[in-house]
């Protein structure tokens, strides 16, 4: 059973929101750490319930739609992170030999803020991205934020661009942590500065389908990630490799792809942002992370309520050829939340699978939008109120 970081619940209740700061300019300074108060960058009137930006909430999609602010703090050759600041959202300037872009030094997060019927949002694990955020850094060989400065930086971005938080039940705040190597360097090695960003933009459904079930294409010819690589970390360098593939299947009307392993071309690993269930009977399995997969942290959330629903939880290799007895299969991720997949086509033969209001995905994706939404009692502490 994956098991939820002790005391973070005891942390986050020992933080007690500042108070609205005066505006300073184009940009605003914060106090960091754990035990400081979350100071807001924001005029007063921005924090209203009842003031929301200018959006249609019915018809959002996942794309970008530019908020007001974004934090920014720097790490230099000490490797520490400096105090950290919100500014307006813009562009950044970069050095044409920073190392993030000329050789993917770099590493993405994504979280959502869901606001309650009092106005209130929520966050949801920060403390985990964190966590994977550094691991992804160790194996990137770049410097990272602390958990606390992590999780204090994301609750700052979600309070400044809070009128950006869809109403509830029309979508959510997404929030992307960015660290990437933005020192000027030439030769192969690290960078010799970082820059940790985190912006956010307000998104409905990640797929086009909503919530109607996916049909996925196997690939065997492009791969996501081989061992020894990097495929278990959310590096940038990771995504743009399948976009032949995902053009590929889009054209042909499916919905993502669905890839093997590069070795074997025959064990199941994930979809192109997202891992994958597949469920038998009161048995759920999914596709052990031996390196190349990404431990996501929905994919964690989602094997714990399964557990705790009377499910048994298999993370193992599972073949390709498995899909054709199967009850059920569905997609994790923090976009996706959970997906129903409705059919897989491999080597030209689609296979079928259950759907619908009693399938157990359902069952699985109202439990832990539940949560996330403070629907649902959150006996965890995964959750996060922020005001």
């Amino acid at each position: 059973m994956i098991q939820t970081s002790a005391g973070f619940r005891g942390l986050v209740q020992s933080q007690r929101l500042g108070s609205f700061q005066s505006k300073l300019g184009a940009c605003y300074n914060y106090a960091s750490g754990a035990a400081s108060s979350l100071q807001h960058a924001c005029e007063p009137s921005t924090y209203s319930d009842g003031d929301y930006a200018d959006v249609d909430w019915d018809n959002l999609g996942f794309g970008l739609l530019p908020t007001d602010y974004m934090y920014r703090m720097k790490c230099f050759k000490d490797g520490k992170f400096e105090q950290g600041q919100l500014s307006r959202y813009g562009n950044i300037e970069l050095s044409p030999s920073a190392g993030v872009l000329n050789y993917g030094q770099g590493l993405f997060e994504g979280t959502k803020a869901y606001r309650k019927e009092n106005g209130c949002l929520l966050l949801f694990r920060p403390d985990q991205n964190a966590i994977q955020m550094k691991i992804g850094a160790e194996r990137m060989c770049m410097p990272s934020p602390s958990i606390d400065q992590f999780v204090d930086a994301v609750k700052q971005t979600a309070l400044a661009n809070k009128r950006w938080a869809p109403p509830p039940g029309k979508g959510t705040l997404y929030i992307r942590p960015l660290l990437m190597g933005t020192g000027p360097v030439l030769g192969l090695a690290p960078a010799p500065e970082y820059t940790f960003l985190v912006y956010a933009s307000p998104v409905g459904n990640y797929f086009k389908e909503g919530l109607a079930p996916l049909n996925l294409y196997v690939e065997d010819e492009y791969h996501r990630a081989s061992r020894g690589g990097a495929g278990c970390v959310k590096t940038i360098s990771n995504y743009a490799p399948v976009l032949k593939a995902i053009t590929k299947a889009k054209n042909r009307g499916f919905s993502d792809v669905l890839y093997l392993d590069s070795l074997n071309k025959k064990y199941l690993e994930e979809v192109s942002s997202c891992n994958i269930f597949i469920v038998k009977g009161n048995v759920i399995s999914t596709p052990a992370t031996n390196g190349t997969i990404l431990s996501g942290v929905t994919r964690k959330s989602i094997i714990e309520i399964a557990q705790d629903l009377g499910y048994e939880v298999e993370e193992r290799v599972i073949s390709v050829d498995e899909l054709v007895n199967v009850d059920e299969v569905f997609c994790t991720g923090t976009a996706v939340v959970i997906a129903p997949v409705g059919s897989i086509t491999y080597q030209d033969k689609r296979i079928e699978y259950r759907t619908g209001a009693y399938s157990l995905s359902r069952k699985l994706y109202s439990t832990l939008v539940g949560i996330q939404m403070g629907l649902i009692e959150d006996k965890k502490g995964w959750t996060l109120e922020i005001r």
